[in-house]
Parts: C-alpha cells; sequence; structure tokens
C-alpha cells in the first residue's frame, strides 16, 4: 500500500510512530480536523480487525456522543499512545484510509519528509537527469528517430530548407554514434560525396 512506502526510510526509524502521535495529537484534535463520521469509522477499524487495540468497551466509550468529539478523539489518542507503537501504527493506516488528506497534511509527515529531503539533497544534482524517468527518455529517443527518419525518407528542397542540412551535419555529435552512422551516409550521398 502507498502509506507504507511513505511511512518507512531512514527517517522513520529515528521517529516512532507514538513520537509522532504526540506531535500530530493537537493537529488533530484542532476544530474541524476529523470529522464524527471519520473518527467512528477509525474506531470501528480498530475494534473490528484489531479487537486486541480496542476492546468493544473502549470503542462504546470512543464512540459516546454524549461526550464531544474533542475529548472523545484526544482520550482516543492518548489511549493509543499508552498502547504501544503497534496499536499507533494501525491508527495510522485506518487515518489512511479514512481521511487521506488529513493524513498528508500531518506535521509529523512534514518532518520526516523534509528530514529526508535534506539527506537526499547532495546527491540529487549528480542524478538530476536520471530522475526524468523512462518515459522522457523514450519521448526524446522517439522525436530524435522521428526527425532523422523525416530527413532520410524525404529528400529535401533546396529552395525550401537550405538550413537543414548544416543542423543535420551537426546532429551526429549529439546523437549516438551508431545513429550518425546512417546520417553522415545520407548527408555524403546527398552531396555528391564518395
Amino acid at each position: 500500500t502507498p502509506w507504507v512506502h511513505q511511512e518507512t526510510g531512514q527517517a522513520a526509524t529515528e521517529q516512532t510512530y507514538c513520537d509522532r502521535l504526540v506531535q500530530d495529537t493537537p493537529f488533530l484534535t484542532g476544530l474541524g480536523r476529523l470529522s464524527e463520521q471519520q473518527v467512528d469509522r477509525i474506531i470501528l477499524q480498530l475494534n473490528r480487525y484489531y479487537p486486541q487495540i480496542l476492546s468493544n468497551k473502549d470503542a462504546e466509550k470512543f464512540r459516546n456522543p454524549k461526550v464531544s468529539l474533542r475529548v472523545r478523539l484526544c482520550d482516543l489518542l492518548g489511549h493509543l499512545q499508552r498502547s504501544g507503537e503497534r496499536d499507533c501504527q494501525e491508527f495510522y493506516r485506518a487515518l489512511y484510509i479514512h481521511a487521506q488528506p488529513l493524513h498528508s497534511c500531518l506535521p509529523s509527515r512534514h518532518t520526516l519528509q523534509n528530514s529526508a529531503c535534506t539527506e537526499l539533497d547532495s546527491g540529487t544534482a549528480s542524478r538530476e537527469l536520471s530522475d526524468r524517468g523512462p518515459v522522457a527518455f523514450l519521448t526524446c529517443l522517439g522525436l530524435a528517430a522521428g526527425l532523422a527518419l523525416l530527413f532520410y525518407c524525404c529528400p529535401p528542397d533546396p529552395k525550401v530548407l537550405p538550413g537543414s542540412r548544416r543542423v543535420l551535419g551537426f546532429s551526429p555529435v549529439i546523437i549516438d554514434r551508431h545513429v550518425s552512422r546512417f546520417l553522415l551516409a545520407f548527408l555524403t550521398d546527398d552531396l555528391g560525396g564518395p
């Protein structure tokens, strides 16, 4: 799942899920962050799939509509922090499933991303072109091959494109040597060379 990939890494080993929950609690309990429905879904997921995390009695207590949502959420987060690392991790999984936009805005996620970025900044300059991916490479290769094929298949009219021979003459410097052999052969045949 995507959240596993985003949550792992060197920075994640330095900050536990319990530490992150302590950091995120003020944000999560802020007015209007989580709706009643989202909190109920998270509680039900923790109760149904992981009854060892939230028993039926705990789930009823945290879903009690007579108590304000903020108080119930504070109690739930405190309970999870006391329960241990795995329980906090399962809370983050449930939060990702039921409130993904909020999950991506968590303060602890920004801390993780910033620390991961500072560790990677030193190596990004040397790999700047390789980070563009295979689609960009194939696009450029297809464009170069298409232009070469266009010049090869369409005999150029000296009146229409007088500068095209000069551009094509410099292209072997840029293009791989295998392709440049064909381009040079085209130029020598067209110019009346040997």
